[in-house]
């Protein structure tokens, strides 16, 4: 019960905020996430960040799906209230070329679960949990709008047990139109919205993996 007082007095003054000025309301609400939460005694299934990266049994990764393949509206999970909010809806023309989630108990360089795209027969719902398995990564830098960059990597897996994309290993057995297209994509979203996106690199599933351990790293030295 003290958890869902905690979460309901939160969520009302992120939307008192929200409405008098939107970038205090995202700085309550990462105050929230980031530093209360984690001193709350709370089961780790009351979010999905505290879900394992690695499925235990088979090895593979656990991957919530955010935004589905196809659609032009980009959600976003919210830990503070364990719903996905719709963030922000791409330009007309424009979709996402595949399914987009995190790696649950990750933390990148931007301070956010790893992104990831996912390759798989036909799209989910937003909150599905796909076991999937790493295929390589889309190394870049991202510069927000204060002129910083900071890393920003695109994880690519394919459903684990995917039909499709059964024997696709690595990035290079990609199609090289396929490789285009993911590029392309992030490079105008990002450019849409107001940031640049440069591309340092294609890697295979071992740096793909590497970039994993090292998020999980970061994430337990932060929570657990």
């Amino acid at each position: 019960m003290r958890v869902e007082l905690i979460a309901l007095f939160f969520s009302a003054n992120i939307c008192f905020l929200n409405v008098i000025w939107e970038p205090l309301a995202d700085w309550f609400l990462n105050i929230l996430i980031y530093k209360v939460l984690p001193m709350v005694e709370i089961p780790k299934y009351r979010s999905l960040l505290f879900l394992d990266a690695m499925d235990k049994e088979s090895g593979g990764l656990n991957v919530i799906i955010e935004t589905p393949k196809g659609s032009r509206n980009k959600f976003k999970y919210t830990p503070a209230l364990d719903i996905f909010k719709l963030d922000s809806t791409l330009q007309a023309g424009a979709s996402f070329p595949f399914d987009f989630g995190f790696i649950p108990s990750t933390l990148g360089e931007d301070g956010d679960p790893l992104d990831i795209l996912v390759l798989m027969d036909q799209s989910v719902y937003t909150g599905c949990l796909v076991p999937a398995r790493l295929i390589g990564v889309i190394e870049a830098k991202q510069m927000e709008k204060k002129g910083k960059f900071e890393r920003n990597d695109r994880l690519i897996g394919v459903f684990a047990k995917s039909h499709a994309y059964n024997d696709i290993k690595s990035l290079q057995q990609l199609n090289k139109n396929v490789l285009e297209e993911i590029q392309f994509f992030f490079e105008t979203y990002n450019r849409y919205k107001g940031r640049e996106f440069k591309p340092l690199g294609q890697y295979g599933p071992k740096q793909a993996m590497k970039l994993v351990r090292q998020g999980i790293k970061t994430f337990n030295e932060k929570y657990i």
